[in-house]
């Protein structure tokens, strides 16, 4: 029999972060819209790749 130790949960957090900052949840409120339109007027796009 081998021990192996237990697996270490290792939490997505780029995952994470595209549930907070992603274009539906920001466009869900005012604020997130208003984030929206800063970022379109300045960039000329929401998500810059």
């Amino acid at each position: 029999m081998v021990l192996r130790p237990m697996k270490l949960k290792v939490s997505r957090s780029n995952r994470k972060r595209l549930k907070k900052v992603g274009f539906r949840t920001r466009s869900k409120t005012a604020g997130g819209r208003k984030i929206i339109k800063r970022k379109i007027k300045r960039s000329g796009k929401f998500r810059v790749g």
